[in-house]
């Protein structure tokens, strides 16, 4: 039963966006997963990575091919990816399980380096969280979920000047509602403020 069009309750009875209401996958991640925050460095690199991964393709695609991901890029620990050499893009291309993108794979590769180099600077993680805003969206419709922000355009201008590559506005808009930097779940949802970021 709908409460709200952009909303659907469960037979649980938790309200939902449409997208997470089907796909027992996606229900599972909007409940668990998305917008709680992130704050450790390996986990927002994995985010980071993934997020500029989806860049043209569904969030579903890449959450299927995440356990994939993990083991061709070693559990995205940023240490071991910014090692890699061209034997490594070479298998990363052979690999089925994942998003078979050479200027992606390039990109992660050198975004690991790049997360190396900002330990000096505090970290990837007190950096990305660096730009959370003094307010969140709160959006009733998925047309009031805006896709960039004032804060978003601010960090993949910083990071690309730190060396990253594949973090424009938009996708950097999405990590930080991924990581709990901004909360835009809908007005209504059960996830609503859950993430102990913003109130309720």
């Amino acid at each position: 039963m709908a409460i709200d069009a952009p909303l659907v309750v469960g037979d649980d009875g938790l309200a939902r966006p449409t997208w997470a209401s089907v796909d027992p996958m996606l229900r599972a991640y909007y409940d668990t997963e998305w917008g709680m925050p992130v704050r450790d460095e390996r986990g927002v690199f994995e985010r980071l990575s993934l997020e500029a991964f989806q860049s043209g393709l569904s969030w579903a695609t890449i959450l299927r091919k995440r356990p994939a991901f993990r083991a061709a890029f070693d559990d995205f620990d940023p240490d071991a990816v910014a090692d890699y050499g061209e034997a490594d893009v070479e298998r990363l291309m052979a690999d089925s399980g994942i998003v078979r993108n050479l200027a992606k794979i390039r990109a992660t590769i050198g975004n690991a380096a790049a997360t190396v180099r900002l330990r000096e600077q505090g970290g990837l993680a007190e950096f990305v969280w660096s730009f959370q805003p003094a307010t969140t969206p709160e959006p009733t419709s998925y047309e009031e979920i805006p896709t960039t922000s004032p804060e978003s355009v601010a960090l993949a201008k910083t990071l690309r000047r730190e060396g990253f590559s594949f973090v424009g506005p938009t996708t950097m808009f999405a990590l930080m509602e991924a990581i709990g930097i901004v909360d835009t779940h809908l007005m209504g949802s059960h996830r609503r403020g859950s993430s102990g970021v913003w109130p309720r």
